[in-house]
Parts: C-alpha cells; structure tokens; sequence
C-alpha cells in the first residue's frame, strides 16, 4: 500500500477522534447551538459556542460517530442543506458578535439524496461559499479527518486552512476518481496518490498552511498529543488575526483564494 493509501485509510479510520472530542480537549466550555431556523436541526454538522485559553468562539464541524448507531444518526458525516444553513447561521452570529470562527472539517461529501437535492444542497453550500469569503471575523479551518468534495470545502473557506498529519482533502474519492479514469474503483489506491491528497503534497502545494503532527501509537490513542499542539497554534494565530483591521483580513483571504484562479496575461493582449 502506498502512503496516500495508508493516509487515505487513517482518515477513514472509525475510531478517528471526532469533531466533540476536539472541542472537549480545546475549550473551558462549549454550547452546543441547533437547527437552522429553515427545516430542521442536522446531527452530521454540530456548531456553538465556546471559551478557546479565555476567548469567546465560534466552532463548527462535522460530525461523524464511532458505532454504527451513532453514524446512523449523524448520517455518517454527510450534511444535509438544514446543516450547511445551520453552519452560515453560526458564523454570521459569530461576525455580529465579533467572535472568530473555528471550522473542523471531517466528511466524505455532503449527502446526495434525492431529499436534500429537493431543499437545495447546491445553494446551501454555494452560499456558505459566498458568505464566507466576506465573512468580517478571522475564520480558520482545520482537516482532522477526511475531505471530499464541496461538502469540505463548504467548512475549509478560511483565512488559515490547516490539516492533521493524516488528513486528506481532494475534489472527489480516489474511488470516484479511479471509477471515472479506469472504470475501477479497484485502483482507488492508485489514484490516492496520483491526486496528492495528502498533508504534505498539499502543503508544497500551498493548499494548506500548516500540517499538525499526529502520534505514532495514533491519534485515537493519544489525542492529548495532537490537541496539546493545536491549542498552541491556534492560540498565536488568533492573536493574529483577532489584531487585524477587517478590510485587510478580507482582502488577504481574497487574495488567498483568488491565486488559485490567476492567470498570466498574454502579452501579446495587452494595450
């Protein structure tokens, strides 16, 4: 097995620590807020409030379970529309109250039945999109688990964008990937590492910013470890950012984003 198979395997591990248990490591306290005041309240994205080293936030993310009965009920980490709303409902709570935002992402995708494609999947996600990028509070994101697709991407908008050791973020599963490119999902493996899913690739990348290490003995294990190390940087960066203008954290994330999109110019066009 390849490194981004073995990366890709971590991620999906069932005993993976999960969104609550992160924020229960991070904050003094957290309130956990429901619905989103459209349909209904979604158990695959949780969101509230909490106190990070004396600091009032915002967190929000994904969240899967480790039985079967809990991933039944949190839908195995798959937001409807009513959870991506609840998410946007959160953060402009968070800019009205001048509170940072603090994202964890951990999803294979946002769910695709034929339910949530009926309320609007596509435009709750879109509009999570659209909103962030003017969001006038710091945002940042963090992968401590699997990333796929726009369901990630909805949570991963912010001004700083980090990832665990064993995360993994692409466009589409390797299997989706290797089902469109070889009619095999068989080479899901292979295709993991042509996609550069990994922490690293994607930080040479400049996808991410920072890769936070993980314990040998596994994250499930010795989250302490991991956590320990988190709080530290998400302390100094949200120093940070918390001291910036509003119109300069707006126009670096611009800036963050848009070089994804940037073109040279022909020469030969211009005037």
């Amino acid at each position: 097995m390849n490194k981004a198979a073995e990366v890709l395997a971590a991620s999906r591990k069932v005993s993976r620590p999960t969104t609550l248990e992160f924020i229960d490591r991070l904050c003094e306290e957290f309130i956990e807020l429901h619905g989103d005041r459209y349909f209904a309240d979604d158990p695959a994205m949780v969101g509230g409030i909490g106190r990070f080293c004396g600091r009032p936030v915002t967190l929000i993310g994904v969240q899967k379970g480790h039985t079967t009965e809990e991933n039944i009920r949190r839908n195995f980490g798959s937001p409807n529309p009513e959870g991506y709303r609840k998410q946007l409902r959160l953060m402009k709570q968070a800019e009205k109250f001048h509170r940072p935002v603090i994202t964890f992402i951990n999803t294979s995708g946002a769910y695709c039945g034929i339910g949530a494609e009926e309320r609007g999947q596509g435009e709750a996600i879109a509009r999570c999109l659209f909103e962030t990028a003017t969001l006038k509070t710091p945002v940042i994101s963090i992968f401590i688990g699997e990333g796929g697709s726009g369901g990630a991407l909805a949570l991963a908008c912010g001004d700083r964008v980090w990832m665990l050791q064993n995360g993994m973020y692409a466009v589409l599963s390797p299997e989706g990937f290797a089902s469109i490119l070889w009619r095999s999902p068989t080479r899901a493996a292979e295709a993991a590492e042509l996609m550069k899913i990994t922490a690293p690739d994607l930080l040479k990348n400049g996808v991410i910013e920072k890769l936070i290490p993980e314990p040998r003995e596994g994250l499930d294990r010795n989250l302490d470890f991991t956590t320990n190390i988190l709080k530290e940087e998400l302390k100094k960066e949200l120093d940070i950012l918390c001291a910036m203008d509003p119109d300069q954290l707006l126009e670096e994330r611009y800036a963050r984003f848009r070089k994804y999109g940037d073109f040279q110019e022909d020469e030969s066009e211009k005037i």
